[in-house]
């Protein structure tokens, strides 16, 4: 077992001293005294347990034990380095990559715009995109399995450790197909107690407006389906499965097929859409870059 006298930093010193056969340039290299360099290899021997140096006149040279260690600690290092670099990985803070999280819903306009644009800043980087509901990407970004995330902002507080970049607000709409389109203008869902719905499943972000806004009409809506991408959603409003409420944000995804009506404005519900990180990953570089470009995206949307 290694006691305290046996370190990654000595076995460097080591390597050094055996390569350059001399403290003092060893000293240079580490930016030590030679008094340092000679302590820690006295030190390093002491924790070893056998002769590893011995002295000619004044100079102090290694024996074929301290060369053997030398040989081997190269080999140590070097997979403590790769290690240390594929821990950093998993971690998501390896230099030439960000796991980004997003809604469904983002990826026909503020995702490729905001990926482009941190390219623009930081070519090298490659950005691997997780999709998911708001409640899911919001978790794997606590458990750090994500490093950033562009979602709704939650409802109530969120923890201390997150770093919010406000990108832009959405509200949503009743959307319905063109072959029932409503004859009013601004909705008022009390008129459509007895009508079928679809929505996303539980954890979405729209899901939550959509209960916001029922809730704040007093009744609870006949839900006929729910499913788990919006994309899916916006197939069943425009096959006639049901109305729903979706946000104003994937109306050019089918517009041509759906229409997106205003809720009157009792029952509107605002969506604020952020950039979100761990606070331990703020002086991370592809994450500053990836901040920087989501405030430039908000000074252009307002």
């Amino acid at each position: 077992m290694l006691n305290d006298e046996v370190s990654l930093r000595k076995l460097e010193i080591l390597c050094s001293f055996v390569r350059t056969g001399s403290l003092v340039k060893t000293a240079e290299e580490f930016q030590l005294s030679s008094v340092s360099i000679h302590k820690a290899l006295h030190s390093l021997e002491t924790g070893i347990g056998c002769p590893l140096f011995v002295k000619e006149g004044r100079q102090l040279k290694p024996l074929h034990a301290a060369l053997y260690l030398a040989e081997a600690s190269v080999d140590l290092l070097d997979d403590v380095e790769r290690v240390l670099k594929k821990t950093r990985a998993k971690a998501g803070v390896e230099s030439g990559q960000i796991r980004l999280g997003s809604m469904y819903s983002l990826t026909a306009n503020i995702i490729p715009r905001l990926i482009m644009g941190t390219k623009i800043r930081r070519p090298d980087l490659d950005i691997d995109l997780y999709l998911g509901s708001n409640e899911d990407l919001m978790k794997k970004l606590s458990e750090g399995q994500i490093d950033a995330v562009v979602i709704a902002t939650p409802s109530g507080k969120l923890p201390e450790d997150i770093q919010v970049v406000p990108l832009f607000e959405d509200q949503l709409f009743f959307a319905s197909s063109k072959s029932s389109k409503p004859l009013s203008g601004a909705i008022d869902l009390l008129d459509y107690r007895d009508e079928k719905f679809v929505t996303l499943q539980d954890g979405f972000a729209t899901t939550s407006g959509f209960d916001d806004a029922f809730a704040l009409a007093g009744f609870k809506p006949n839900v006929v389906m729910k499913v788990g991408d919006i994309f899916s959603l916006m197939n069943m409003v425009s096959g006639d499965m049901g109305r729903s409420l979706l946000p104003g944000r994937v109306r050019s995804l089918m517009g041509d097929a759906i229409d997106f009506i205003p809720l009157a404005p009792k029952y509107q519900v605002v969506q604020r859409i952020a950039l979100m990180y761990l606070q331990a990953n703020e002086s991370n570089p592809n994450i500053l870059a990836l901040a920087a470009e989501g405030r430039m995206l908000h000074r252009n949307n307002k």
